[in-house]
């Protein structure tokens, strides 16, 4: 399915969860903020929330410093 990640196209698989993008990503769930079309999407949902055809996705990073 193509989708959208951060303003770039990209395809996932059919069925794909937003679990299963981060890890194609190498992105820690505790450290990522994702919404899909403008709505986020509560953490402990990641592996329940599919991902569609055309959808937009925004990933943001957490970072820390100081």
């Amino acid at each position: 399915m193509r989708v959208t990640i951060n303003g770039k196209e990209d395809t996932v698989d059919r069925g794909a969860t937003v679990a299963d993008l981060l890890t194609r990503l190498d992105l820690a769930p505790v450290r990522v903020a994702v919404e899909i079309n403008e709505d986020l999407v509560p953490r402990k949902t990641f592996d329940q929330a599919p991902l569609h055809e055309g959808d937009r996705i925004e990933i943001v990073t957490f970072v820390g410093g100081g």
